[in-house]
């Protein structure tokens, strides 16, 4: 049986997947199909396990968003990975092509966001349920109004890449909750998660884990050059 997606690493305590645009990353309540849900299923068959499959997503990527998502499958290696997260003890780095392009080819992002209904909206940093959301970006190539930036996160924040970029202008393609006027694939926005760093929850050994850039962010940067 075919995985439903690309496997980055597979151990007997670890699942690591390569999530494509447009999927759920856990179950949300709904009829919609999720990354967890095709991965036990798979995992049951080609593992031939009886009952339950104990699979459970350490990190979420939002529906629109592709990329590097780890699964504990167990109890204990999932306790250790939330606890590194917890510890800052990784390292993310993803990808976005966005509109226009910011002033400088680096730097840092900081804002305040409140978490409202499906969106992350900018506030002071005086307001009573502000939470600082930090990014760092580096340019990595512009073409035809585009431009792909590389983006390691300083802090994990729903929505926080997606509303920090359109707050300096520069909305991820496709992403027209938050001011994109360029379309993307279908169901999809131009932000990737392509690389993850984090200790393995058993041996503690530095693990990273890649996915790479999906040939949709290049193809719409030679279409609009």
């Amino acid at each position: 049986m075919q995985a439903p997606f690309p496997i980055i690493f597979e151990d007997n305590h670890l699942l690591v997947v390569n999530k494509p645009a447009g999927l759920l990353t856990q179950p949300s309540g709904t009829e919609q199909e999720s990354v967890e849900q095709q991965a036990k299923a798979w995992l049951k068959v080609v593992r031939n396990k009886p009952g339950q499959v104990f699979l459970e997503a350490v990190h979420r990527l939002d529906k629109p968003v592709s990329g590097v998502v780890v699964f504990g499958k167990t109890s204990k290696a999932l306790s250790r990975l939330n606890a590194s997260i917890r510890a800052k003890q990784t390292k993310k780095l993803y990808y976005a092509l966005v509109e226009g392009g910011p002033s400088a080819s680096e730097g840092k992002l900081e804002h305040h966001l409140l978490h409202d209904d499906f969106f992350a909206q900018i506030v002071p940093a005086a307001h009573p349920q502000a939470k600082r959301a930090s990014l760092f970006y580096r340019v990595i190539e512009q073409r035809g109004g585009l431009t792909l930036l590389e983006i390691e996160l300083e802090t994990g924040r729903y929505h926080q890449i997606r509303a920090q970029l359109a707050a300096i202008g520069c909305p991820i393609v496709g992403d027209d909750r938050y001011g994109s006027r360029l379309p993307f694939e279908k169901n999809g926005i131009a932000l990737h998660h392509g690389c993850l760093q984090i200790p393995h929850p058993i041996t503690q050994a530095l693990c990273t884990f890649e996915a790479p850039l999906p040939a949709s962010f290049q193809k719409k940067m030679n279409s609009t050059s």
